[in-house]
């Protein structure tokens, strides 16, 4: 299938994960990507892995934490492929702790990765956007946007605030044909949810079959399953979709049942 032909995604926290999937998948479907994330080695070779399967695609490392690199991001993707249809903000971080286990460094950090960046990425796209007659952004927010976890205090915030945002900006925009979309992950197969095991000192090994026996289907979810939905809101089948979050959390939230409590009962 090719129905992002002549199409060019920015994919954000594309060296590993849901942005790695997600840079893969865009090109599969005939888009070009430029995808960015910190380790050089990881971006490049998700680009060669691109590559070597006939896509097109560029890496440029930097901190999406840095506003000014996230505006020459999206220059970047407009001056190396001539336009930007969709911006796919994938890159994340989590902190285990309550509130007063969370120091300030540790809440600023989560709060300028998982909001701050998506905001100032998605400020500068929609002026593209506007001048192109259209476009694409579909934020990674999480099953914790949608209901609260002990433990998890920054992130569920952060999760939440990107959500809020995302409804926002849909709102704003929804005129300009301008969709922009939230996919509200669940416990996913990923290094973010080892590394949440690493932060409450849980071994994987003990963590995950709680994690899988906490979510009703009783399996992790997949990095190419998240990917397929943010292609599916990103596609043209989804031209009535905006402001949405679109849960993929293996029915979590249809309970309340939040696989990432795992971290929380294992550490216990």
């Amino acid at each position: 299938m090719n129905d992002f032909a002549d199409k060019v995604a920015l994919v954000t926290g594309g060296t590993s994960g849901f942005g790695d999937a997600t840079a893969r998948s865009f090109a599969a479907r005939g888009a070009a990507v430029l995808l960015t994330g910190r380790s050089s080695e990881r971006g490049d070779a998700v680009r060669r892995t691109i590559e070597d399967a006939g896509g097109t695609a560029a890496f440029i490392p930097g901190d999406v934490t840095d506003s000014a690199f996230c505006g020459r991001l999206i220059e970047e993707a407009v001056r190396h492929f001539g336009r930007l249809d969709v911006l796919v903000n994938c890159a994340g971080v989590v902190h285990i702790g309550a509130a007063d286990q969370t120091t300030d460094e540790a809440w600023r950090q989560v709060m300028a990765v998982n909001v701050d960046a998506p905001f100032h990425l998605s400020r500068a796209a929609i002026s593209v956007f506007r001048n192109q007659g259209g476009g694409n952004i579909v934020n990674i927010a999480s099953e914790l946007a949608l209901v609260g976890q002990p433990g998890l205090a920054a992130y569920c915030a952060s999760k939440g605030a990107l959500l809020q945002l995302t409804r926002a900006m849909a709102l704003d925009h929804a005129r300009e044909d301008i969709r922009i979309n939230a996919v509200c992950a669940g416990g996913c197969d990923t290094p973010m949810l080892y590394e949440e095991f690493r932060q409450a000192g849980v071994d994987p090994k003990d963590g995950i079959p709680f994690a899988k026996d906490i979510i009703p289907v009783g399996r992790l979810g997949s990095a190419d399953q998240i990917a397929a939905a943010v292609l599916f809101l990103a596609s043209d089948a989804a031209g009535f979709i905006t402001g949405t979050a679109f849960a993929v959390d293996g029915g979590n939230t249809a309970g309340g049942f939040i696989a990432g409590a795992a971290v929380v009962k294992a550490g216990r």
